[in-house]
């Protein structure tokens, strides 16, 4: 086994220890129970200014997993979620878990195609999906092996009279609800999110015999070939990332005293940045999670933002700007903040010094992938300005930066940044080819990053070695782009590139030659608004007469790059 130097230790705060014991629970339905216990008193959630105690996330979730139970699924079913953040998806994310069960998050922006095919790559045979967004399922749901719908609506769980008024807005003024009807036939059941908690809260959970070696989540990413699929992340993946986290955040968050700790969580549950430290590492140490349905809304965000003394925001770039913008926002009180941290995208230096300025709590950036449950690197949350760096490896995780050959490079000198630590995914859901892809075989995780370390073990990204794009903290792949556009009958060939973009950090631009004469940039913007979900739009169209291509036809996307630069 290679032997990795760690200069990084030599970084590390006070109290930050450099390896934590990762075994202390055999699940993650575990260490929620012990946290519902420990914190029952504690407001869990707050959304819509209606608040939920860990004690009722913790006897609804046995409700919800009792009613899945009760539906014959074998142990180890993979179960759907796909809903923004409400309280709703907390309750079933723990159900799901304490059920046996295996969590398969989903984006509820997606298309038709692209949530039909994480359906049938999955092989959910359950959904919980928030009624906005059934008209999407109706259209796949034939195809797939789901059997159990639970339909959630805006209102649950907001008491009765809140909940009916909410949710007559929300589907006759404001009409967020498509008409849909989702088919009975084949023995498919259809359940409404509350008929499913009154039915399962007189029924028993019963106790499966969960391991750290059972599968928790199915984590979808387009990992390093644009081909989506699942990264498999076990309970002993989420445990250990969870305890790492609170490892090295517990020491600032206990700076504040006497009271419960309150975190941001705008960024949404199904990606794994907000999964694992708003909600996870948040019920670990009974912080209450302010649940921002629509972060796009910057001034309803702020105005939910006024009734509460916050301490930890995490956001992406985007979103820091956004706020930062918002002349309201500079207007609150920031005198709890003492954490804001930064990933999923690079964070950018104006608006880190904006964000400082404002709130008087320094940006605090960190690097991880949904591969790695997700946290790798973090800055030290003691720093007072911006550092441009991803910062240093988490407690009880090794970065090596390797060359093409995997051999270690020196301090200083770029190469790809390889991750190994109790954290890494256990592989991509059936694809062991594309697990040899990215596994070492000494065990480290090929990020597609390249980086370089100094002497003091901060990590710094340079460049990617794939052609991935990053818009908002989102991955996008060329790929994927490509092989939808290339089925419109009036393309012959194109190719997508990430541009720089201020608001959302890189674009996505694609280049096409017409097949048809008569296409339109119009049309070609109206056939990816129909197939792929906002983030992966092509936010700027070319046509060409022709692409560069090397000598044996393969498109050359860094000359594209290279001209729209």
């Amino acid at each position: 086994m290679s032997t990795v130097p760690k200069p990084w230790l030599n970084s590390y705060p006070p109290h930050v220890p450099a390896e934590v014991a990762v075994d202390q629970y055999a699940s993650l339905a575990e260490l929620l129970e012990e946290a519902f216990r420990r914190h029952a008193s504690r407001d869990a959630s707050a959304c819509f200014e209606e608040r939920l105690r860990f004690r009722d996330i913790d006897e609804l979730s046995q409700s919800l997993g009792a009613w899945f139970q009760s539906k014959g699924l074998a142990r180890g079913a993979r179960i759907a979620l796909m809903m923004p953040n409400l309280p709703q998806y907390m309750v079933a994310i723990a159900a799901v878990l304490r059920a046996g069960y295996v969590v398969v998050n989903v984006n509820p922006l997606y298309t038709a195609r692209e949530l039909e095919h994480q359906l049938k790559d999955s092989g959910a045979e359950s959904i919980v999906v928030l009624e906005n967004f059934a008209i999407t399922l109706e259209e796949v749901i034939d195809r797939t092996a789901v059997k159990h719908v639970v339909l959630a609506s805006m209102g649950d769980l907001l008491g009765f009279f809140k909940g009916q008024m909410v949710n007559f807005v929300v589907r006759h003024v404001r009409k967020m609800v498509p008409e849909y009807r989702l088919p009975l036939d084949g023995g498919r059941t259809v359940t409404r999110f509350n008929m499913a908690l009154a039915e399962g809260s007189r029924m028993t959970l019963r106790r499966p015999d969960i391991g750290p070696d059972d599968v928790a989540f199915l984590q979808y990413t387009g990992g390093t070939t644009g081909i989506s699929k699942g990264a498999t992340l076990l309970h002993r993946n989420v445990v250990a990332n969870i305890l790492q986290s609170e490892a090295w955040f517990k020491p600032m968050l206990d700076r504040v005293d006497g009271q419960a700790l309150t975190v941001v969580c705008a960024l949404p549950l199904y990606h794994i940045f907000a999964l694992t430290i708003c909600y996870l590492m948040g019920a670990r140490l009974g912080m209450m999670n302010l649940l921002i349905p629509n972060p796009r809304d910057i001034p309803g965000f702020v105005k939910s933002l006024r009734s509460y003394r916050v301490n930890m925001f995490p956001a992406v770039n985007t979103l820091f700007n956004a706020l930062a913008n918002e002349s309201e926002f500079a207007r609150l009180d920031f005198s709890g903040l003492v954490v804001s941290n930064g990933g999923g995208m690079a964070v950018q230096r104006a608006t880190a010094e904006k964000w400082l300025k404002i709130t008087g709590c320094p940006v605090v950036e960190g690097y991880g992938l949904s591969e790695t449950s997700p946290v790798a690197t973090s800055n030290r949350l003691d720093v007072q300005e911006f550092t441009g760096t991803i910062g240093l490896p988490i407690p009880s995780t090794e970065v090596s930066i390797r060359d093409d050959a995997g051999r270690d490079v020196a301090l200083g000198e770029a190469g790809e940044i390889c991750i190994r630590g109790p954290q890494v995914m256990a592989g991509y859901w059936n694809r062991p080819d594309e697990t040899a892809k990215v596994m070492t075989a000494d065990g480290f995780f090929r990020s597609g990053d390249i980086g370089v370390m100094d002497e003091r073990g901060y990590v710094k990204i340079v460049d990617r070695k794939k052609d991935m794009i990053l818009v908002s903290g989102f991955n996008v792949y060329p790929n994927e782009i490509e092989q939808v556009v290339n089925l419109h009958p009036g393309v012959l060939e194109c190719a997508a590139i990430g541009v720089p973009d201020e608001r959302s950090g890189e674009a996505v631009k694609l280049f096409a030659v017409k097949r048809d004469p008569t296409l339109s940039e119009d049309d070609l913007a109206a056939y990816c608004r129909e197939n792929f979900t906002a983030y992966k739009r092509p936010k700027y169209i070319e046509f060409r007469d022709g692409l560069p291509k090397t000598n044996v036809g393969k498109i050359l996307r860094r000359e594209l790059r290279s001209g729209a630069g």
